[in-house]
């Protein structure tokens, strides 16, 4: 591990030698919206430190329980409890600031930003200063931009996006650019990390590159992460569990060798026509 990795891993591992319990435990989530049933008695929880993967076909709900946890939407039924605190019914931004971070299958960056500039936007909630020590940038103002500035270094450096912290974010490669919206999450010093299809649209490189950085921030900075993915064959050589849900409802939950092997998990994948077949086969 390089000096950089060392320092990042010691500075967002600081707060985390107390862990006991799972980081987040979702239990008997009900969602409906418009009328419609989005999920039905879902329930599963997060290790500290684990590669939690969430699968299943188009439409099955995984996007929506990422938007429970985040605030966005809020369930009629169950409880959602992250480090302890319910969370359910409170608003996104107070949710952020216990340290949950989320990436997005689409990239949600400030393209005429550059990468060092977005990757500080991620450090907003470490400010605590005002107007008028910003505009002189002089005591703790200056104080507090060098050492978030420090931590931003760090993760530009374990990212290994140092070619382009200078450049604009709009002109970037779109393997790159969707680094640096991890490495923005990553500045927020999450607790949980939400990555919905981290992977999506890029190529065997990049995704390996990426499956490279999951298992870095897992192993190396201790971070816990659900991961919402399409790439199965990523999924099942991360993952240290997975839930797999079909419209809405939760079909299979545990290591990825029992996922494979559930006849519940290939008829949500390949239809009951394809497990009917296979029976008659073996």
């Amino acid at each position: 591990m390089s000096t950089h990795e060392r320092s990042l891993a010691a500075y967002l591992r600081a707060e985390r030698d107390d862990d006991s319990g799972p980081v987040l435990e979702f239990t008997d989530v009900h969602l409906s919206v418009g009328g419609l049933k989005v999920l039905d008695s879902v329930s599963f929880y997060v290790e500290p430190g684990e590669l939690f993967a969430i699968i299943g076909p188009n439409g099955a709900g995984k996007t929506s329980m990422f938007n429970c946890l985040s605030g966005v939407y809020r369930p009629q039924e169950g409880s959602i409890r992250f480090l302890g605190t319910d969370i359910l019914g409170m608003r996104p931004n107070k949710i952020a600031a216990l340290g949950m971070a989320r990436t997005f299958q689409n990239v949600e960056l400030f393209e005429r930003l550059t990468v060092l500039d977005n990757l500080m936007l991620g450090r907003h909630m470490q400010f605590s200063y005002g107007t008028p020590s910003a505009s002189v940038f002089l005591g703790r103002a200056r104080r507090q931009e060098l050492e978030n500035r420090e931590v931003v270094e760090d993760i530009i450096d374990f990212l290994e996006i140092q070619p382009f912290r200078k450049s604009f974010v709009g002109f970037l490669p779109y393997g790159i650019q969707k680094r640096v919206e991890l490495g923005r999450a990553l500045a927020m010093e999450p607790r949980l990390l939400l990555l919905d299809e981290p992977v999506a649209g890029m190529n065997l490189e990049e995704t390996e590159d990426m499956a490279r950085f999951m298992l870095d921030i897992r192993d190396e900075l201790g971070i816990a992460m659900i991961l919402v993915e399409h790439d199965m064959r990523m999924v099942m050589d991360l993952a240290d569990r997975i839930l797999v849900v079909d419209f809405g409802r939760p079909v299979a939950l545990g290591a990825p060798a029992e996922v494979q092997r559930d006849p519940d998990v290939i008829r949500a994948y390949l239809g009951e026509e394809h497990s009917v077949v296979g029976e008659e086969g073996t």
